[in-house]
């Protein structure tokens, strides 16, 4: 079954492939706290406000919002699902250059995100299901 990215759903069956692989994926050595502000949602209100939390050596993703986050990064809706579930690189520079993603707070905690999460075999088996469960 498939759901609308950030949907309570979505968050919830994330949540339970995550805890799925949990004890078979590397340890996340950096505490990076990142508040996501995904603009233009066709449901909720038009805005969800979630976070991403590391400071447990796990990836953390809920909705809310953290008040001592290291930083906010503020997206459409569109440009959120490429760059957390398509993970697309590219579009995710070329969204940051054409001022789609905005980043107030620390720069270098944001882009320090890209290479703290560490990957093997079963991170790419948690990518590929999240992209499975995404409507």
């Amino acid at each position: 079954m498939t759901h609308a990215f950030l949907s309570n759903e979505w968050i919830d069956a994330a949540r339970g492939i995550r805890e799925k692989y949990s004890d078979q994926v590397p340890e996340i050595p950096t505490a990076i706290k990142i508040n996501l502000a995904i603009l233009e949602v066709p449901f909720d209100e038009n805005t969800v406000n979630a976070f991403f939390d590391t400071s447990s050596g796990g990836l953390q993703l809920e909705l809310g919002e953290l008040d001592d986050a290291d930083a906010t990064i503020t997206t459409d809706y569109e440009t959120a699902q490429s760059l957390f579930v398509e993970q697309d690189q590219t579009i995710a520079m070329q969204a940051f250059m054409a001022g789609k993603i905005k980043v107030q707070g620390d720069m270098m905690k944001m882009m320090a995100m890209q290479t703290a999460i560490p990957s093997n075999e079963f991170t790419d088996t948690i990518a590929e299901e999240i992209k499975s469960i995404t409507a």
